[in-house]
């Protein structure tokens, strides 16, 4: 009596007999875990990881404002000012059982300007020093080395290496104004800061120069007969207001960069997962149909002996996942090393600080695995979703004969959606600014998963157009062109990654490109004045005035940034908080040297902290005019509300709202400008350059001015760089593994071509010109994804049709992924070639 064949004895035989076919697919799940488990090591770390104290290390709690604003389910908008504590908050703490004492801190960044500045000099000759009161060396754990500690206005104790000795004098600047220090005394610690110079005054000194009059920015909390997170829990408790931290995470009070760096690993890292899981998805999916394709003939036969349509999707997606647990194992360890490889990446594009500590656990790699497997077996189900329907008999003439063209429904569904990502692409016509090149992002998606959809139709198209021309050139020609039409829809699986790299890459590329150029454009255009004047610490309303009187300069005012964060509403009505560049500047001084480009209102009507002024870009997206309200955060967290007196056009240039300036210095850390702008006397520009320089100032041109946030869209732009190489790279590995899978197939075809005449000469020839044939299709493809979102941004940022795109960046990614195909294809034909001819059609029926 015979056994039944169970479903596992199937899968094991066919792993056993099918090595070659699964391989592309551990291959493409293997790179897919390795970067789901290095992604998920950085939100983690986001989460979990930081910056270690320093100046702070010998306090038990350290206690701050809250530094960032809460967004209803989506993560927390960190904040680019100290938020302030409030002024009773260090007597409340002192307050609260087993705390011992409390010790505030004050940072005010003074420049040491002159001879001594050392190896951290800056433009100007001068090393920027944080000076904080005398009290808070307790923090630090600072003990007198020599002298005494300062008393008087003008003294100073400097930290052990500064090559300054007791009774030493110390010319400080604070906001471009100098004052001479005597050195009274030397401090040394177990362990030094390693983050810049610490200097430490009188506590009177440093309400004098505090533009907040020596406010408590910090508090560290001693504690006696408990545990400090006890305590830090009571505060916590006590206080709902105060953030309490204690051991590592210390640091997330301490440094400013510490929630930046944490929201930015977040959001970098989820996006990242995200868009890994939908390349894995489309290049496992593509993979495995090869494979699939490669064994038509075995489905065919199961399903003609009475397999059904479940049972052929169960043996597949258990091939799969039985390959893809081995390969998503395997990729665990390479991925924890990608967490630091992307880390020093990051670091060097100042993203993130250099110390920034990544936690590491189980929990990437266990997430890694679960998305990944349920990726391979998404794909597994649209693999076997053609072959598990088709009926025996069609299967088994398929089986010889091919997969026929696609049908009119798929057709229609590509061309809706080709519809769909073109219409998408004409949004930023009417929304601009960062809105726009989100938009252009969605259109380039649309566009591809089009082309996905459409892939095996246009590359059909494509082969038959170009075939005509091939046929008549050689015989090599000739025969690539018949191969070619027979099997487009296997080359589609080659060159639709090889599109889909190039259209992403372009539009990754393309579009943050357009909006610095007209950004860097607006910023030159909007400076009218002759000279920008600033400070290694930022210019105080003194220097600026010092630079107003200085002879020569007719006009001179002061420009502070800043950000806020403004509250708006999506079309569902849900709150969205989103950061943008603040400008402070002074309406009564500008007419010579800023020009906006003002549409409504007038900017001398800015006044205290309830007028505003918006870009069109931002009036655009938040829903306001003359006369609305725009409300949310400021930078250092303090809410705002304002009214709308003006409406200018250069926003990309120099920000989306404008206020007075002596107000948003109000509501920044140091309280200072980041710098001015003076017009000057046609015949004194050199005098004038020549006096401010030697005052310690650093002068330049008015017309190299940056536009504003110019930082922070060079780190996202090193972040859309590093993300395209993490995808690319991806995609490269794709499409090498599907072409020499695809080209390993075809070892039969190779020997009876040389066994009826072919020279192995001749059959190289074919495959080089199908390689050409695949590359020019593919980048063709690419780049016709992404003209309309390019053009789109293009017309939408700055009026021109033609995009302004890095050209050398460009043409790298077109030819790389083309040349991707020529080397395959080569290394494919090559290595299907070692076996002879008559060896190889005698191993198969």
């Amino acid at each position: 009596m015979a056994t039944a064949l169970g479903l596992g004895r199937i899968v094991r035989a066919d792993l056993r007999q099918h090595r070659g076919s699964f391989v592309g697919v551990a291959v493409a799940v293997f790179v897919a875990s390795a970067l789901v488990t290095g992604l998920g090591v950085l939100v983690e770390s986001g989460m979990r990881g930081g910056l270690a104290p320093e100046r702070y290390v010998a306090a038990d709690v350290v206690v701050g404002a809250p530094q960032q604003v809460d967004v209803p389910e989506d993560l927390p908008v960190p904040l680019r000012e100290r938020a302030p504590l409030r002024a009773d908050a260090a007597r409340d703490i002192a307050g609260l059982p087993g705390v011992e004492r409390v010790v505030a801190d004050v940072t005010v960044p003074l420049a040491l300007q002159g001879a001594g500045a050392g190896a951290d000099a800056v433009d100007g000759g001068a090393a920027v020093v944080e000076a904080h009161p005398w009290e808070a060396t307790a923090l630090t754990g600072f003990e007198l080395r020599s002298g005494r500690e300062p008393s008087a206005s003008d003294e100073v104790v400097v930290s052990a290496g500064s090559e300054r000795a007791v009774g030493d004098t110390v010319v400080l600047a604070h906001g471009g104004v100098p004052s001479e220090y005597r050195v009274v005394g030397e401090v040394s610690a177990p362990v030094a800061p390693e983050r810049g110079t610490h200097v430490f005054l009188s506590a009177q000194r440093i309400d004098q120069l505090d533009p907040h009059g020596g406010a408590a920015q910090t508090l560290g909390v001693f504690v006696s007969g408990t545990d400090p997170e006890q305590a830090a829990a009571a505060i916590r408790e006590s206080f709902p207001d105060l953030v309490a931290r204690t051991g590592d995470a210390r640091g997330d009070v301490e440094f400013l960069d510490s929630g930046a760096a944490r929201s930015m690993l977040v959001a970098i890292g989820s996006a990242f997962v995200g868009t890994c899981i939908l390349v894995a998805l489309f290049i496992v999916a593509g993979t495995l149909s090869l494979s699939v394709q490669s064994r038509r003939r075995d489905y065919a036969l199961l399903r003609a002996v009475g397999a059904s349509p479940s049972q052929v999707h169960a043996l597949v997606a258990r091939e799969v996942l039985w390959v893809a647990a081995v390969a998503a194992v395997l990729g665990i360890a390479p991925g924890y090393l990608l967490s630091t490889v992307l880390q020093t990446a990051f670091v060097a594009g100042g993203v993130i600080p250099g110390d920034f500590a990544l936690a590491f656990s189980p929990l990437p790699a266990v997430g890694a695995v679960l998305l990944v497997l349920a990726s391979a077996w998404g794909a597994a189900r649209i693999a076997a979703s053609r072959v598990a329907k088709l009926d025996p008999v069609e299967a088994l003439r398929e089986s010889a004969t091919g997969a026929p063209a696609i049908g009119l429904p798929r057709i229609i569904t590509g061309i809706v959606l080709a519809a769909a990502g073109v219409s998408v692409s004409t949004v930023p016509l009417v929304v601009r600014g960062q809105i726009a090149a989100g938009a252009a992002a969605g259109a380039a998606m649309l566009l591809i998963i089009a082309l996905a959809v459409l892939g095996p139709w246009l590359v059909s198209l494509s082969v038959r157009l170009i075939g005509s021309v091939l046929r008549r050139t050689s015989s090599a020609g000739f025969l690539a062109s018949a191969n070619a039409t027979a099997n487009s829809r296997r080359l589609a699986s080659a060159i639709l990654p090889i599109a889909l790299g190039i259209g992403l890459g372009l539009v990754q590329i393309g579009a943050p490109s357009i909006v610095a150029a007209e950004a860097a454009t607006q910023a030159s255009a909007g400076v009218i004045a002759d000279l920008r004047v600033t400070a290694p610490t930022g210019l105080s309303p003194a220097a600026v005035e010092a630079i107003r009187e200085t002879p020569g300069v007719t006009e001179a005012s002061g420009v502070a940034l800043s950000a806020a964060v403004v509250d708006s509403h999506d079309i569902e009505g849900k709150l969205q908080r989103e950061e943008h560049v603040l400008q402070g500047i002074d309406p009564e001084r500008t007419a010579k040297s800023l020009d906006l480009r003002v549409r409504e209102g007038s900017l001398a009507d800015l006044d205290g902290v309830t007028a505003v002024a918006v870009s069109t870009d931002a009036a655009q997206s938040l829903g306001v005019d003359i006369g609305g309200t725009v409300s949310g955060h400021l930078g250092d967290g303090s809410p705002w509300e304002a009214t709308v007196i003006a409406v200018y056009e250069r926003g990309l240039g120099f920000g989306d709202l404008t206020m007075a300036a002596d107000t948003v210095r109000a509501h920044t850390t140091a309280g200072l400008d980041a710098f001015a702008l003076a017009s000057v006397e046609a015949d004194a520009l050199d005098e004038v350059r020549a006096a401010l320089t030697a005052r310690g100032f650093v002068v330049s041109d008015g017309s190299g001015q940056e536009a504003a946030g110019a930082g922070a869209q060079s780190q996202q732009g090193w972040v859309n760089l590093i993300a395209l190489l993490v995808i690319l790279g991806y995609i490269a590995i794709a499409v090498i593994n599907t072409l020499v899978m695809a080209t390993g197939e075809r070892s039969r075809e190779f020997a009876l071509m040389q066994l009826i005449g072919s020279s192995r000469g001749q059959v190289r020839s074919m495959m080089r010109i199908e390689a050409v044939l695949v590359a020019v299709i593919g980048m063709v493809l690419g780049v016709v994804v992404a003209i309309p979102p390019l053009v789109g941004v293009s017309m939408g940022i700055s009026g021109q049709p033609v995009p302004a795109l890095p050209l050398l960046g460009s043409v790298a990614i077109i030819g790389a992924m083309g040349a991707l195909a020529l080397v395959a294809l080569g290394i494919g034909t090559t290595a299907t070639m070692r076996t002879r001819p008559i060896d190889e059609i005698g191993s198969r029926q």
